[in-house]
């Protein structure tokens, strides 16, 4: 028990004296203050006021504070409702970095809410990030950075607008470092994980990784631009999941300069000005908007049982002026964009905006490749095989 204190928050509020201007290793002011939100009136209120006497201005550089964590209904816990959530059992059932994405998710500028449904739930969020990881490692597995990269100018032009949409991420993520909220930067780790990985740029390029020769240009440019993209994120993610961080990194192909006893002891990626290209940006994002409405008429076929696969599929779109005028242009890798056997492009002045049609692509299945091709059998030492494969093989 202690008996020299005057004042309870007289002490506290003089503990930058105490504290900083003692320890040769530490410095005055403080870079921050950190607290619950009750101190406004407590800790940070008397420390100024103690501060702003002896030394004329505030003991901190910055203030943040925080909410209480409660339950899923917003109620305080307690041992009579039952309702507490220790943190180890969250570790044993999920691993620690469920819990550390929890803490970062969260906005805690307001209370805090913890429930085993909301840990569930981040879970599968982590699943997500985890799964775009464990896809790119598996399709960089015979990449050498050091040898096999292709020069951004040389790459093709789908995986320049990977790389433009990763230069965005960690402009995103270091904005919202900056201010302090992690839960912006899980939002858009995830959301670059799912809508722009995932959903699209991970879809699209497999064709282009599973079928072309190990060597073939096309896909080293693929997995020159995954190598870049899990190169950043993983640095960008170390700070919050830390432990699958680690696992990444220790899979990660590296560079002579990258440190391979940890991703922490690496530096932070930066974005590359290269990768700007708003004339690729607007491109793309019209070319993605014309597939997700031919993805709508795939799924309504589907339903129709005119096709089952995408890749039984094939599509005319009818269109009129610059609409028309773009597709044509576009052409040669529309296919490869809807993930169809075969696109189509028809005139029709009287469309005010894209018709499309779907119908069962012509040909017969290649047993490797899975498109419909009029090529299958051509080849007479690959009779299952398209025209494409076949060369391949040779």
């Amino acid at each position: 028990k202690e008996t020299d204190i005057m004042d309870v928050w007289f002490d506290s509020g003089s503990s930058h004296a105490a504290v900083l201007e003692t320890n040769p290793m530490l410095s005055w002011p403080a870079d921050m203050y950190l607290e619950g939100s009750d101190q406004h009136r407590g800790w940070f209120q008397s420390s100024l006021l103690t501060a702003v006497v002896t030394k004329g201005r505030a003991p901190y550089r910055e203030v943040l504070t925080h909410g209480y964590v409660v339950d899923g209904q917003g109620r305080k816990m307690s041992k009579s409702l039952g309702n507490g959530i220790d943190p180890m059992d969250v570790v044993s059932q999920y691993g620690a970095d469920i819990l550390r994405l929890w803490v970062a998710s969260s906005d805690y500028k307001t209370d805090i809410r913890i429930s085993h449904d909301i840990i569930k739930q981040l879970s599968e969020n982590y699943r997500k990030i985890r799964n775009t990881a464990r896809f790119i490692l598996g399709n960089i597995s015979d990449f050498d950075p050091e040898t096999m990269i292709v020069p951004y100018d040389e790459m093709e032009e789908l995986d320049k607008w990977a790389l433009m949409r990763l230069n965005s991420l960690i402009r995103k993520v270091e904005d919202a470092f900056s201010r302090y909220e992690f839960h912006g930067f899980i939002h858009n780790v995830h959301n670059f994980c799912v809508i722009d990985m995932s959903n699209f740029y991970l879809d699209v390029i497999k064709d282009r990784i599973y079928t072309y020769s190990a060597d073939y240009k096309k896909r080293r440019s693929a997995q020159s631009a995954m190598y870049i993209i899990l190169d950043a994120l993983v640095r960008m993610l170390a700070p919050v999941i830390s432990f699958t961080s680690e696992e990444i990194w220790k899979y990660l192909p590296h560079r002579k300069n990258d440190n391979p006893e940890s991703v922490q002891l690496n530096n932070w990626p930066e974005a590359d000005d290269t990768y700007d290209n708003e004339q690729l940006k607007e491109k793309w994002d019209h070319l993605i908007e014309v597939r997700d409405k031919v993805l709508k008429a795939l799924e309504n076929a589907r339903n129709e049982k005119i096709i089952g696969s995408s890749l039984e599929a094939s599509i005319t779109l009818k269109a009129s002026g610059a609409e028309l005028e773009f597709l044509n242009e576009n052409l040669a890798i529309l296919p490869m964009i809807f993930i169809v056997s075969d696109v189509n492009v028809e005139r029709n002045d009287a469309a005010k905006e894209i018709e499309i049609d779907v119908n069962r692509a012509p040909g017969k299945k290649c047993e490797r490749c899975w498109m419909y091709s009029e090529s299958v059998g051509e080849d007479p030492k690959h009779p299952d095989l398209c025209g494409r494969c076949s060369g391949v093989l040779g």
